[in-house]
């Protein structure tokens, strides 16, 4: 399978260019909320104080993004061998209805991102999520079922890294 460290740090690379595009957004947001345009018309006018609002919500999801950045550059990436359970930072790869592969990197937080690594799509899911948490504590050959959203998938654990 491919290196962790690859995974990693394309993940990382991506989380980064969220976290630059996000700061860009929050100091336009700011930069329009402070301009001397957006000084109220009469006492109901609201567009200032709701802009003000929106772009510190958009900074504090920069802050967000910045801490999950330096959580997962000290994540800890131990080698898992077929023998092994799965745990954090493991590279699973699952059979999902019998059909289709899919290689899963669980990370302690920022799951949901996927990466392209040696030609391979591998995603990024939470410890904490349904997959995650059914996957942990398994061996490759075993299997779990889950319903999601009303829909019921079975994953088989082919391999693990």
């Amino acid at each position: 399978m491919t290196d962790k460290r690859l995974i990693l740090d394309a993940l990382l690379n991506r989380l980064e260019a969220e976290a630059t595009e996000l700061l860009s957004a929050a100091e336009t947001t700011r930069s329009g909320a402070t301009h001397a345009e957006a000084r109220p018309e009469n006492s109901k006018d609201t567009r200032a104080l709701e802009a003000s609002y929106l772009a510190r919500g958009q900074a504090q999801r920069v802050e967000e993004v910045n801490e999950l950045i330096t959580r997962l550059r000290f994540l800890d990436l131990p080698s898992y061998g077929e023998d092994d359970v799965v745990g954090p930072a493991a590279l699973v790869e699952v059979e999902i209805d019998g059909e289709r592969l899919e290689r899963l990197f669980l990370v302690p937080a920022g799951g949901g991102h996927t990466v392209e690594v040696d030609g391979l799509t591998i995603r990024a899911i939470t410890i904490a999520s349904p997959v995650g948490r059914g996957l942990l504590g398994k061996e490759v050959g075993d299997d779990f079922k889950l319903t999601i959203r009303g829909k019921s998938r079975e994953y088989v654990i082919e391999s693990l890294s």
